[in-house]
């Protein structure tokens, strides 16, 4: 007997549902389906300042985010039309090559009206009559769908996935009106996910405007405009230059692969880079819990990786075990914001440091952040009162969006099996 979509997918739907294959849903163009251009074709040389906008890996996820409309480079109309790769509004975009599993659709308000995609990506256009392409994307990102199609890997030395795969990719569909009904509710709560990464994308720009106007402009609660010399130059008095590792202790984690989970019941997740810019997965390794308590990483910890992407984040993932190329950053003596901000301060000269390692994976050495100086106030309390307010109210709003990501989650594989009837 020939197998049917959704044969290898664990759900039993709704009678009135029916297993279909991507391929069955797409729109009626000729070019429904397509692969990036060659790679040869949208190398760098033919790169402009503006344009039109290529995506690539970086603008989309492994994770439910939809679409990262941002990080672009560019192309001409004219090598647009000539590479004839267009993405719109409802396209459902795949990654081809290397971080496979990351599915994304261009949404509604993005900032450009057409996009080409890069060489790695492939294109989906779908027929709205039979399916709502963000019920569509819905589905094909969901943890449960990255994993299938990180199974599909067709590739040795780099992860594949080609045309075929991406057209056979299972997907059950209910009546339109219940797709509708279910793309409502999981809207709802992107929505709420959204507006949370917005109030917390405004107030760290305020914190970073605050703490610009008191370290570098010298405009801060009660400045007297007296200064002093430093090797700094000019300094408010009494003020004091430390590196960053007189401020902040920087643990570095365990080579975690030492450290395996005894069983699938108790365990830490490793947090890696990976988990670091996406959270935990269900790809994530599992570690011992039997290791050190201080690499044990709890909500609120901050987190420093100095390989590869370099970024600084508070985590906000739930427990987790510190792997080798990240920093937990602590400090007995100074508050977390004073660490983070100092740390985002010297972020670009490290990742500057970093890129120019090109025999190695980019990173930075310790001696890098004993180079790094900081100011150090002598009014730090009355800092405090205006920043660590603003920092807890990020990392709550993190807290709150990852709970809802979570809701969403599990809602979505409820919603789109029939398990959850709507």
């Amino acid at each position: 007997m020939s197998s049917k979509p959704g044969d290898n997918i664990n759900f039993n739907l709704p009678n009135h549902w029916t297993w279909h294959q991507l391929n069955d849903l797409i729109s009626e163009d000729k070019r429904s389906i397509i692969s990036g251009p060659f790679g040869s074709n949208i190398s760098s040389k033919y790169f402009v300042d503006e344009g039109i906008p290529v995506i690539r890996g970086n603008n989309l996820s492994l994770s439910l985010e939809r679409f990262i409309d941002d990080g672009y480079v560019f192309v001409s109309e004219e090598k647009a039309n000539e590479l004839n790769a267009w993405a719109e509004k409802d396209d459902i975009l795949f990654t081809a090559a290397g971080t496979i599993g990351q599915v994304g659709i261009i949404g509604e308000n993005t900032k450009f009206r057409k996009y080409i995609i890069s060489n790695k990506q492939i294109r989906v256009r779908l027929n709205k009559e039979l399916i709502n392409p963000l019920f569509a994307y819905y589905w094909l990102a969901c943890p449960l769908m990255i994993e299938y199609i990180k199974q599909r890997n067709t590739g040795s030395t780099i992860p594949l996935i080609n045309l075929s795969i991406v057209k056979s990719l299972p997907i059950p569909v209910p009546p339109i009106s219940e797709q509708n009904k279910i793309v409502l509710i999981l809207s709802t709560l992107d929505q709420k996910i959204a507006l949370n990464r917005q109030t917390n994308s405004t107030l760290e720009s305020i914190a970073k405007v605050i703490f610009n106007e008191w370290f570098v402009n010298f405009n801060f609660p009660e400045a007297t405009g007296s200064l002093q010399d430093s090797d700094l130059g000019k300094i408010p008095q009494g003020w004091k230059v430390l590196p960053l590792d007189e401020i902040a202790d920087f643990l570095n984690g365990l080579a975690l692969q030492k450290f395996p989970a005894e069983n699938d019941l108790s365990y830490l997740p490793v947090i890696k880079i990976r988990e670091l810019k996406n959270g935990i997965t269900n790809s994530s390794d599992k570690a011992s819990r039997e290791i050190p308590s201080k690499y044990i990483i709890q909500d609120g910890d901050l987190l420093f990786s100095w390989s590869g992407t370099l970024e600084v984040k508070f985590w906000v993932g739930g427990e987790g075990a510190l792997n080798q190329h990240l920093f937990k950053v602590t400090s007995k003596d100074y508050p977390m914001w004073f660490c983070y901000f100092w740390l985002l301060h010297h972020l670009d000269e490290f990742r500057s440091i970093a890129e120019d390692k090109t025999t190695t994976m980019g990173h930075i050495q310790r001696g890098h952040i004993s180079s790094a100086l900081c100011l150090v106030p002598n009014n730090l309390e009355q800092m405090d009162i205006v920043l660590k307010p603003i920092l807890e109210k990020i990392i709550n709003n993190e807290k709150e969006a990852l709970s809802l990501k979570q809701i969403r989650d599990e809602l979505l594989l409820r919603l789109t099996s029939g398990k959850l009837a709507v």
